[in-house]
């Protein structure tokens, strides 16, 4: 007994201390983004990631004991491939140049620099004083498109006399080698703007600019506008403040929404083969994934409002398309090199229902017929091949998943067969939309209830004391991913599961770890294990681990965006992620589940602290709309309405499912 009870009060610590407590760095400014102030001699150091259509951008930077701030840009150009052109054949160069270091105030250096201030919001800005009294701020953004990377510099003079300020012409070429280029030589540029010899008065303030591109040796030259730049960078921005807004009384859930909207959206590159959402993570552009792409952020984007991310997915699901084959072989997990090459060297990862799960989604959600009628045809031949894997018990058989093979999944895992099982219902539903024999729609539905009693029935196991899942036959250690059965909407081990991902054998600082025991973690399955989470209706324990999860990432150590993995990668921001996250808010929190090509059903989860929640100007179905819930004594007030007319205004209980149709 007193083992058991002193098992019980570390596990009660510990879900304590990881859902309520988090140390903030960072804090929420009035701007809608974070500002980190410092002292003298506090050190920092931390990476960003930021991306317009023809650049990326890894940004290294901190804060030296000296107080001066260190900058080391690995910029990333995705379309001037180099050799071999592969996956990872985009052109990156690193760049640590700092131009303050060459100026001279009255003929002398810079002075001592001492940062002040860095606030982030879809650019860098750090705000310093350099010798005690001359103001500089920096503004580092990408182009959002050119291949240009863009910094502004502005000082400001509050000394109480005149000063000279000398900025150097920066100007700097180089010719990479013709045999290391897909289209042979590449010219790399820095170059000042401004630069020159100023009198400023008392108050006074100069600007000046610094900009790195590149480009093929056959091209033009063009300096861009930086001011120009900059005024589309905002206006992207503001685009992505302004549509699926989430309205809630926690001030922080709401801007680490608004800030994982920037880094879902940003990160599309115009490729030979059109739009392609990239992962980036100075590794991965210029290509697309059965994962991050079909499966993780082309769902979300008829919700954002973004005409070029629904683009982007179409594009991608096209490409995809082109793989098609009468003998049912593998559909490839990535397509690469600007659409050219494709990559599948871990074989199949249950990439056909990856794909599947993402098409119908997104062709649901986007509300266009002649979209949906353009995918049907991959919705249907992923869907076949996945049912020609099932195995003797009636699960799907892989090579492996999207992990591929770090760790072990066995000849069938559960989350290809969830996916699958996922996919099978959105294509009842939208075959039923498109007027798909009744019979076809039919066998869709009859296939899920049956791959419904399968997973359970081959999954479903007692793992290290928990009713939930193993992840695959042999697998006796808790996993993270026991938690995709509840994204789908299959709760029948929701209790087991959810007690498992909150165990100390799962919840760690970070989130989730892959495995029991083990300290990797990787974000895409914490995310996916949240929106599960609050589906299931375990809304309030939810809701604290969101709220730690949320605060970690956007006021913690490393900010702003969610990552991909550690160890592997340093925790990059790999932007799929960051679509993960919005879902965790428009699938698991308001429950919104498409059904139709015009509506969907809604199930919100108010936690019982709010008193009310909202979407806003939340795009798909062919509609703009807002979703409003309210609290009223013991119901929900639910509210859908356009800026014309009243969807549905009705009072539900806690829990209840409503269909909202847009045609009714």
């Amino acid at each position: 007994m007193k083992t058991i009870f002193t098992i019980l009060i570390f596990w009660v610590t510990i879900n304590l201390a990881y859902a309520q407590k988090q140390v903030q760095y960072w804090h929420l400014n009035e701007t809608s983004g974070i500002s980190r102030t410092f002292d003298m001699g506090e050190t920092f150091n931390d990476h960003i990631e930021m991306s317009g259509k023809f650049i990326s951008a890894v940004l290294k930077y901190g804060v030296q004991p000296d107080g001066s701030f260190s900058l080391n840009r690995e910029l990333v150009w995705p379309m001037l491939r180099t050799i071999p052109n592969d996956t990872h054949a985009s052109l990156i160069r690193t760049h640590n140049i700092d131009p303050i270091r060459l100026i001279c105030i009255n003929g002398w250096g810079a002075g001592k620099e001492e940062v002040k201030e860095i606030q982030i919001e879809g650019r860098l800005i750090v705000n310093s004083l350099l010798d005690n009294d001359i103001v500089l701020e920096r503004t580092l953004f990408p182009s959002t498109d050119k291949p240009a990377f863009c910094e502004k510099y502005v000082i400001t003079n509050r000394r109480n006399k005149e000063i000279v300020l000398d900025i150097p012409e920066i100007r700097n070429s180089i010719k990479t080698l013709p045999e290391q280029g897909v289209n042979g030589s590449y010219i790399i540029e820095s170059n000042s703007i401004r630069h020159g010899s100023f009198r400023l008065k008392p108050g006074e303030k100069h600007e000046f600019y610094l900009v790195f591109s590149a480009l093929q040796l056959n091209e033009q030259a063009n300096i861009p506008d930086l001011e120009q730049e900059l005024d589309l960078r905002l206006a992207f921005l503001k685009s992505m403040k302004q549509h699926l807004v989430l309205e809630t009384p926690d001030p922080v859930l709401n801007r680490m929404f608004y800030f994982a909207k920037i880094r879902s959206a940003e990160s599309i590159f115009q490729t030979a083969g059109g739009p392609m959402h990239g992962p980036g993570g100075l590794r991965y552009y210029a290509a697309i994934w059965a994962n991050d792409q079909a499966e993780y952020i082309n769902p979300l984007f008829p919700y954002l409002g973004y005409g070029y991310g629904n683009v982007s997915a179409i594009n991608a699901f096209r490409h995809f398309a082109r793989f098609m084959n009468p003998e049912y072989k593998p559909i490839p997990s990535s397509i690469i090199a600007e659409g050219l090459d494709i990559w599948n060297g871990a074989g199949d990862r249950g990439d056909a229902a990856m794909i599947a799960y993402g098409a119908s989604r997104f062709a649901l959600s986007s509300g266009n017929k002649d979209v949906a009628k353009e995918l049907w045809p991959l919705i249907e031949w992923t869907l076949e091949y996945c049912r020609l894997q099932l195995n003797e018990q009636g699960v799907v058989h892989s090579d492996t998943d999207e992990l591929e093979g770090r760790f072990p999944s066995g000849d069938a895992n559960l989350v290809t067969s969830v996916l699958y099982y996922d996919a099978l219902i959105s294509a009842g539903f939208l075959g039923a939309d498109l007027g798909i024999p009744a019979k076809n729609v039919k066998t869709y539905n009859s296939q899920a209830k049956t791959l419904r009693k399968n997973i359970d029935k081959f999954f479903g196991r007692k793992v290290m004391g928990h009713e939930t899942y193993r992840y695959y036959e042999g697998n006796d250690v808790l996993r993270s991913w026991i938690c995709i059965p509840l994204t789908a909407g299959i709760f029948d081990r929701k209790s087991g599961t959810i007690d498992a991902l909150f165990s100390p054998e799962l919840w760690t600082a970070d989130g989730l770890a892959t495995q029991s025991g083990d300290k990797t973690f990787w974000d895409r399955a914490t995310l996916y294990g949240l929106r599960g989470v609050f589906a299931a209706g375990e809304t309030e324990k939810g809701l604290n681990y969101l709220k730690y999860y949320s605060e970690r990432r956007l006021l913690g150590e490393h900010v702003p965006y969610a990552v991909e993995a550690y160890p592997e990668g340093n925790q990059r921001h790999l932007s799929a992620e960051s679509g993960l996250y919005c879902r965790i808010f428009t699938e698991g929190l308001f429950g919104i589940r498409p059904v139709s090509l015009h509506g969907f059903d809604l199930s919100p989860k108010l936690p019982a602290e709010w008193d009310q929640m909202s979407l806003k100007n939340v795009h798909g179905y062919g509609q703009v709309y807002d979703i409003h819930v309210k609290r009223e004594q013991e119901k929900l007030m639910i509210k859908v309405f356009t800026s014309e007319k009243i969807i549905l205004e009705k009072s539900i209980r806690p829990g209840q499912n409503i269909e909202v149709n847009f045609e009714k």
